[in-house]
């Protein structure tokens, strides 16, 4: 036999603080600003080793 079990009362729901959009914005133009440079030096690296190596 099924038990029968009454509806517990929750606390109630708790707002988030809301998400600072600056800081997400500014962490994320620093993370393409790392990636482009990333990008710029691994061609410059790969233009260098291209001379170096050459045969």
């Amino acid at each position: 036999m099924a038990t029968k079990h009454r509806p517990e009362h929750h606390s109630e729901l708790q707002v988030e603080s809301p998400m600072d959009y600056a800081q997400h914005e500014a962490t994320y133009n620093n993370f393409l600003t790392a990636v482009k440079w990333s990008v710029i030096g691994l061609g410059i690296a790969a233009v260098i080793l291209y001379f170096l190596i050459k045969p």
